[in-house]
């Protein structure tokens, strides 16, 4: 007796179809799973035996052998327990075996027969739509599966459940798409107004959040760069449709995605600079995503940026070029979206006091010198906005607040609306032929820019990274051409040299 169910292994956000092929046939007594399974897929079979015991099913006194196809393809993860299991019982003819084909099925079987959420509910939900095809999920992550589109789904908490559900005993009604009203945010986003002072960096940082843009803070400690850092969520723009699904694919594979199956706020990711380097490009034994990933639509923000291993900085330079994450190994290569705006924050020196005569430390102003110099070029090269953030002055403290996050939030976005229908990308995406045709200068400002560049010595990288803060700069003012006030405001970004 041979039964088929299918199910699905993970390459990336990309979901790859797998066959799970059970056949019982007599001869010697056992239980064998082949088709490269990892040691989680390989314990499938006690998982298996234990439910089926729960339910007071015993296994035939026969060969049992489980096949996952394509034989060649990695299987690993917990959420084949439950393909095997109901293959398992539609070749012992409990389940009918024309039904359970029609269905993608996914996941873990605890010993007493409850199942188990996992993680990629969300992308096999939507191979499933894609292919015509249902899905067997757990319960808890059914609301998950809903976002996928019009879909059969049985979203079961036991496999009793499933069993009753596949032979008419019990209807298992399809799960409601719903999004929790908490926001998804590790902490309460400040308001813009909270920044006393700092009027330069919080202009950076509202043409950082317009454009899109990559964004450095430099300066002494409780100078305020990381609240300003924590301040750029609150006045980007929601995630559209197609971004929030895209995020929420990623979180799913990453069992991070919040109770109710979608991200409606832009990530924000704040790894600690002891992070290793496949926790943040991504990597690991199950090739996870990485930090840039889960950023992937939102901010990363790194403080204390000279502070991390220089081989993990440096694996930010293509992800930064390409908005993809490309974890290669031996047996196989995954790639992960991420297209994330990267925010930093260092002091000048070791000391932080660089600059200032009452409190640099001796060593100045080498100390700051080598500090700096962890920073390679090419990757300051790939940041757009760099800019000074001063100590804050005393009298500041305990002046008015400047404009709050709701005001410099509609600005922004009226300049990401305007972006969006001149290129249908933000300012920091274009490149080729939509950058010259969108950044086109008239004579003297062009001019202006050569000579400029040419006294700056910027990098041809640099200087198409100072025409889009240029046009950002531009669609702030609503205006259709970029004028020499503009282009000098975004050469100012570009006035740092840390070599």
């Amino acid at each position: 007796m041979v039964a088929r169910v299918q199910t699905i292994a993970f390459s990336g956000v990309d979901v790859q179809p797998v066959d799970v092929q059970v056949q019982i046939s007599s001869g010697t007594v056992g239980f064998t799973i082949v088709g490269l399974p990892d040691k989680a897929v390989a314990e499938s079979k006690e998982r298996v035996r234990a439910a089926l015991h729960a339910l007071g099913i015993a296994l035939p006194a026969k060969r049992l052998t489980v096949n996952l196809a394509p034989a060649d393809l990695n299987k690993e993860g917990s959420h084949y327990d439950l393909p095997i299991a109901l293959g398992v019982l539609a070749a012992m003819e409990i389940l009918p075996k024309d039904e359970i084909e029609d269905f993608v099925v996914l996941g873990e079987l605890s010993l007493d027969a409850g199942i188990r959420s996992v993680t990629g509910v969300l992308p096999a939900a939507i191979h499933a739509a894609s292919n015509d095809n249902a899905l067997i999920c757990p319960k808890e992550c059914g609301a998950e599966a809903t976002w996928a589109g019009d879909l059969n789904i049985v979203a079961a908490a036991n496999l009793l459940q499933i069993v009753n559900h596949m032979k008419g005993t019990q209807v298992l009604r399809r799960p409601d798409a719903e999004i929790e009203e908490t926001e998804n945010m590790p902490f309460s986003v400040p308001d813009l107004s909270a920044v006393k002072g700092q009027e330069s960096a919080k202009r950076a940082l509202e043409i950082t959040a317009a454009g899109a843009h990559n964004m450095l803070m430099t300066g002494p400690p409780g100078s305020g760069k990381s609240m300003l850092a924590s301040c750029l969520p609150g006045i980007l723009p929601p995630l559209t449709p197609k971004e929030a699904l895209e995020v929420s694919m990623i979180h799913s594979l990453s069992g991070t995605l919040p109770e109710g199956g979608l991200m409606k706020t832009r990530p924000y990711r704040d790894p600690h600079h002891s992070a290793s380097l496949p926790a943040l490009i991504g990597g690991g034994v199950r090739v996870k995503p990485g930090e840039i990933s889960l950023a992937h639509h939102g901010v990363l923000f790194l403080d204390e940026l000279p502070e991390f291993a220089r081989g993990t900085l440096e694996a930010l330079r293509q992800p930064l070029e390409t908005g993809q994450a490309l974890v290669a190994r031996a047996n196989h290569h995954v790639t992960y979206p991420a297209r994330f705006q990267l925010v930093a924050a260092m002091n000048p020196c070791r000391c932080g006091y660089l600059g200032d005569p009452g409190r640099e430390c001796t060593k100045a102003p080498r100390c700051g010198l080598d500090y700096q110099a962890k920073l390679s070029g090419p990757l300051l090269d790939r940041i757009d906005v760099q800019v000074d953030v001063p100590q804050v002055a005393i009298s500041d403290l305990s002046a008015q607040g400047g404009e709050n996050s709701k005001t410099v939030s509609a600005r922004v976005a009226r300049a990401r609306d305007l972006q969006q229908d001149r290129q249908g990308c933000t300012n920091a995406a274009l490149s080729g032929d939509a950058l010259e045709e969108v950044c086109a200068l008239e004579g003297d400002i062009q001019d202006f820019l050569t000579e400029a560049a040419q006294k700056m010595t910027l990098s041809a990288r640099a200087y198409h990274r100072v025409l889009r803060v240029a046009r950002t700069i531009a669609d702030l003012k609503e205006t259709a051409k970029i004028n020499k006030n503009h282009m000098a405001e975004a050469l100012s970004y570009r006035g740092h040299n840390y070599q």
